[in-house]
């Protein structure tokens, strides 16, 4: 950068209680082409600089109230005055003065009586090494940015892995299921015909021979014959119901990983949320504590614009986040029935859906509730997670759904987080 293009942008303040050299350093300045800020002592001087910002401040070092030694130190402490450059102006030339003011914070030293073409050549210098110190910044806060998003598409690919790794797995899982109980459950019937035929038979003899062998007679009151004819169709039913039920499973499952839908599609958000509550069945309840109480309440919903894998990742994020949290504090006697309270209902006016997660935990702190979805923030003990969960959840809701996720502290207490959806998306 040029020094004509320094000298437009450049804000120079000079803090000195002397009038007349006051008013020589802003003549010799303002000639130069430079704007200029004038200030008749270090309070004055402090003020401007907050209000300003400028580039370059002159301070004279031996002023009544606040010397030019405590103006750099103030400067210096302000973090958004780190940059400026500080000259101070002094007839002192020993060795230790100019230590004392290096400790205090001046970049430079200008002697009295003031040379105009030194003037000069420092305000120069100390534009642009403040026009460096900006360029650096710039680029640091550029490379800080950078390192984010990059952390943040490593973590969001890793959870992409771990999501297509679980996928793979339950869905093979599934097949290897779904083999078996279609073997059991297409048998049930025949099951269920065979031990008729084999009790009408048993009742064929029943009839015509009335008076069995003793042997006979034995074994059916050991067996206790009329218990086994009223339990057969109560088993077979049980047996059916089990089938049932293990094919419910695995539907959610499948249903919990939705492979085929990486597409947005309109789905049911309700099937997302039972699925997801019964991959974390086995976590509900953990040895030592008490099971965790599920309470649903589930509103009439139409159907939803999403992506489903994505929003069942969100939903298992933060019922596992609800479900650690509520185990550590029942452990620790802190609460002695865990709830976690799921709630839907449907916002005509705005066209939009709301899902309430609701623990009944210690309500969230003031000042941790702001920082839960920034990437990488944490209240588990170290190695327990990444804090990632909750930042990839954001992103989730609000850049690919276009709705709204917040962490809030209902009347009642505890922690809740609050998603916003809307019913439609552009993009379908």
């Amino acid at each position: 950068m040029n020094d004509e293009r320094l000298k437009a942008d450049a804000k120079l303040l000079v803090i000195e209680d002397d009038a007349t050299t006051r008013l020589l350093l802003r003549k010799i300045l303002q000639k130069e082409g430079y704007e200029v800020v004038l200030a008749k002592n270090g309070i004055e001087g402090l003020d401007k600089a907050i209000e300003l910002s400028p580039s370059v401040v002159i301070s004279d070092w031996v002023m009544p109230g606040l010397d030019g030694i405590e103006v750099c130190r103030r400067l210096r402490a302000n973090a958004d005055l780190s940059g400026t450059f500080l000259i101070l102006l002094s007839s002192r030339e020993t060795v230790s003065d100019r230590v004392q003011g290096l400790d205090a914070g001046a970049d430079e030293f200008l002697s009295k009586p003031i040379d105009p073409n030194e003037l000069k050549a420092r305000v120069r210098a100390g534009l642009r090494q403040y026009q460096l110190h900006r360029q650096l910044s710039v680029a640091n806060s550029n490379l800080v940015e950078t390192l984010q998003k990059l952390q943040q598409a490593q973590a969001r690919l890793i959870q992409s892995e771990k999501m297509s790794s679980l996928g793979q797995m339950v869905a093979g899982i599934a097949h290897e299921i779904n083999n078996p109980i279609n073997f059991i459950e297409g048998n049930l019937s025949f099951a269920k015909d065979y031990i008729q035929d084999l009790l009408a038979i048993i009742k064929l003899y029943q009839k015509y021979h009335s008076q069995p062998e003793a042997e006979i007679q034995d074994k059916l009151d050991e067996v206790d014959l009329q218990f086994l004819i009223e339990d057969s169709e109560r088993l077979i039913e049980s047996m059916r119901f089990g089938a049932t039920r293990i094919h419910q499973i695995v539907k959610h499952l499948k249903n919990f990983v939705r492979l085929d839908e990486a597409e947005m599609k309109r789905v049911d958000v309700h099937d997302g949320l039972k699925s997801t509550l019964i991959m974390l069945q086995n976590r509900i309840k953990f040895e030592g504590t008490k099971e965790i109480q599920i309470i649903e309440k589930y509103n009439e919903l139409p159907k939803v614009d999403c992506y489903p894998g994505q929003l069942n990742q969100v939903f298992l994020n933060i019922l596992n986040n609800a479900v650690y949290f509520l185990h550590e504090y029942t452990r620790k006697r802190i609460i002695d029935d865990p709830i976690v309270k799921i709630e839907t209902e449907l916002i005509r006016e705005r066209s939009e859906i709301c899902i309430t997660i609701a623990n009944n935990g210690p309500s969230i702190s003031e000042d941790v509730r702001p920082k839960v979805f920034d990437p990488f923030f944490t209240t588990k003990p170290v190695g327990k997670g990444t804090g990632m969960g909750l930042s990839i959840c954001y992103q989730i809701i609000v850049e690919r759904h276009g709705g709204q996720l917040s962490c809030v502290v209902p009347p009642e207490g505890g922690t809740a987080f609050i998603i916003e959806l809307p019913l439609e998306q552009e993009d379908l």
